[in-house]
C-alpha cells in the first residue's frame, strides 16, 4: 500500500474513533457538564429563621385553627427523567408563582380544606427550548394556565404537634393538569411554630392520564412518568 493510501487509511480510522467516543461520550459530557444539576427535592429547611428552635410543647390548637396563606419563599413545579441517547437526566422546572389557602379545626387536628393554584406557564428550566415545549404543546398553556390541586378528603393528625415537630402525612385531592382533573395523593411533610409552616410533598404523575404527550426534543426521550413538587410557606391569615 502507498503511503499516501495509508494516511488516508488512517486518518478515515480516526474519524470513526472519534465519531464512536463522541457518541458515547457526548451524553455523558451533556449531563455531567452541560446540564445544571436537577434541584434538590423538596425538603423542610431546619431553618431557625422560619421555625424558631423545637420544642417538646405541644401548639396551642388555638394559634393553628383558622385559615393559612401561602406566602413567599414558595415555589412549585416538576421532576422528570430524560433519556439522551441511554444516559439518564433529571431535569427539573420551578416557579415561585403559587397562591393557596388552608384550612384548620378549631382543635388544630384536621386540615379541614385547602386549595393550591400554580401559574404552569411561569415554569422554567436549563432550556428555553424545553420550556417552550412544555408551555405550547404538553400542557398548552393558552388555554390551561393554571394547575391547581384541591383537598377531597379532611386530613387528621392524632395529637397537636410540638414547635417545630415534623408531622409526615398523606392528602387526596383533585390534581388539575392542562384542563383534566385526576384524584392524586401527595405525600407530605410539615412543621409550624404557630405563625408560619413549612410544607413540602410531591405527587407522581402519568402525563398520558392528563391528556399531555412526554415531550420530546428529538435526541432527547421524555420518560411518560414524573412528579408535582411543592414547597411552601405558609401563614396565618392576617398575620
Amino acid at each position: 500500500m502507498k503511503k499516501s493510501q495509508k494516511v488516508l487509511v488512517g486518518a478515515g480510522v480516526s474519524v470513526l474513533v472519534l465519531a464512536a467516543g463522541a457518541a458515547v461520550a457526548g451524553p455523558i459530557i451533556y449531563r455531567e457538564f452541560l446540564t445544571p444539576p436537577a434541584a434538590e427535592a423538596p425538603a423542610l429547611s431546619g431553618s431557625e429563621q422560619i421555625m424558631g428552635e423545637g420544642s417538646n410543647e405541644p401548639l396551642d390548637p388555638a394559634a393553628l385553627a383558622g385559615t393559612w396563606e401561602v406566602a413567599a419563599e414558595s415555589e412549585a413545579g416538576y421532576r422528570v427523567d430524560e433519556v439522551l441517547s441511554g444516559t439518564d437526566v433529571t431535569v427539573t422546572g420551578r416557579t415561585p408563582e403559587v397562591a393557596g389557602t388552608f384550612q384548620i379545626s378549631a382543635d388544630g387536628l384536621t386540615l379541614e380544606a385547602a386549595s393550591l393554584t400554580v401559574d404552569v406557564a411561569s415554569i422554567s428550566t436549563d432550556s428555553d427550548q424545553r420550556d417552550a415545549y412544555f408551555r405550547d404543546q404538553a400542557l398548552r398553556t393558552a388555554e390551561h394556565p393554571e394547575a391547581t390541586f384541591v383537598l377531597s378528603e379532611p386530613v387528621t393528625l392524632e395529637s397537636v404537634p410540638a414547635a417545630g415537630e415534623t408531622v409526615r402525612t398523606s392528602a387526596v385531592g383533585e390534581l388539575t393538569l392542562a384542563g383534566v382533573p385526576q384524584t392524586v395523593t401527595a405525600e407530605v411533610q410539615l412543621r409550624s411554630d404557630g405563625s408560619s409552616a413549612e410544607i413540602v410533598g410531591s405527587i407522581p404523575v402519568t402525563f398520558a392520564d392528563y391528556g399531555v404527550t412526554a415531550p420530546s426534543l428529538g435526541f432527547v426521550t421524555v420518560e411518560p412518568e414524573g412528579l408535582v413538587e411543592f414547597q411552601l410557606v405558609a401563614e396565618r391569615d392576617g398575620a
